[in-house]
C-alpha cells in the first residue's frame, strides 16, 4: 500500500460507525499527542454501497450506532431523529465532496470528512442531499464552499471514488471500513476492536469484546517516523 510519510490512510465509508469512531479517535490523540503537524490524514473511500449493492442498512445501523457509540459518546451520536424519509440511501455524493475537496487541499478534507460524518451520525442529516454537503462544508473554516459546489455540479470526483472502489475491490489488503495504513506497511483494521455479532446484521446487535484505544497513540507515533 503507497502511503506518503507522515500520512495515515483510512479506508472508510462516511456512514460507517465504526469509522466514525476511528476518525474521532484519530483526531482527538493527534491533538492530545500534539502530532497535528507531523502527521496527515488521507481519506479513501471505501463505498460499503457498493460493494454490498444495497442502500445504507437502516436496521443494521440502528443495532450498530448504540453500541460504537458507548465507547466514545463525545464524537457525536444519536439515534435518526429525522424522518424516516430523509434517511440517506447513498454516501457516494458525501465521499465525492471530501475527495473534491481533498484534490486541492488534504487538511480541509480532514475538516469536512469528519464533519459529514457528524452531520450524519450526531445531528442526523441527510448528508445525501446536495444543500446539506454544502451547509455542512460551510461551517468548516478550511473548505472553499463555491469550488466544492462547482466540483459536485461537474462530479469531477466520482470517477476518485470509482477508482479507489475498483483498487479495494482487486487488492486482498483492504478488509473494510475503517483500515487504516501507515508508510512503514503498518496496517489496522478496525483498530482496537474485537467484536462479533450475536445473529446476523440486520436480525441481531454487535457485541464488543475488547476495546484498546491506546492503539491510536501507537499508530500516531509511528506515522510520525
Amino acid at each position: 500500500m503507497d502511503v506518503a510519510p507522515g500520512t495515515i490512510a483510512i479506508w472508510s465509508d462516511i456512514g460507517c460507525p465504526w469509522a466514525h469512531l476511528a476518525v474521532h479517535r484519530l483526531h482527538e490523540t493527534r491533538a492530545r499527542l500534539g502530532l497535528e503537524d507531523a502527521v496527515g490524514f488521507e481519506h479513501r473511500p471505501f463505498p460499503l454501497e457498493l460493494f454490498d449493492e444495497r442502500v445504507t442498512p437502516r436496521k443494521t445501523l440502528a443495532a450498530e450506532v448504540p453500541v460504537v457509540g458507548a465507547l466514545a459518546p463525545e464524537a457525536g451520536w444519536q439515534e435518526w431523529d429525522a424522518p424516516e424519509w430523509e434517511w440517506p440511501v447513498t454516501m457516494l455524493p458525501a465521499l465525492e465532496a471530501a475527495q473534491a475537496v481533498s484534490a486541492h487541499d488534504v487538511r480541509a478534507a480532514e475538516e469536512l470528512d469528519r464533519a459529514l460524518r457528524v452531520a450524519f451520525f450526531g445531528e442526523s442529516r441527510c448528508i445525501s442531499m446536495r444543500h446539506v454537503i454544502l451547509e455542512v462544508a460551510a461551517k468548516c473554516d478550511r473548505v472553499d464552499v463555491d469550488a466544492l459546489a462547482g466540483a459536485l455540479d461537474d462530479g469531477v470526483a466520482r470517477r476518485t471514488v470509482m477508482a479507489r472502489f475498483d483498487e479495494a475491490t482487486r487488492s486482498d489488503a483492504v478488509k473494510g471500513s475503517p483500515h487504516l495504513f501507515l508508510p512503514d506497511g503498518t496496517d489496522a483494521h478496525n483498530p482496537g476492536i474485537e467484536m462479533h455479532w450475536e445473529r446476523p446484521p440486520g436480525q441481531g446487535f454487535p457485541v464488543v469484546d475488547h476495546d484498546d484505544p491506546a492503539i491510536y497513540e501507537d499508530l500516531l507515533r509511528r506515522a510520525a517516523g
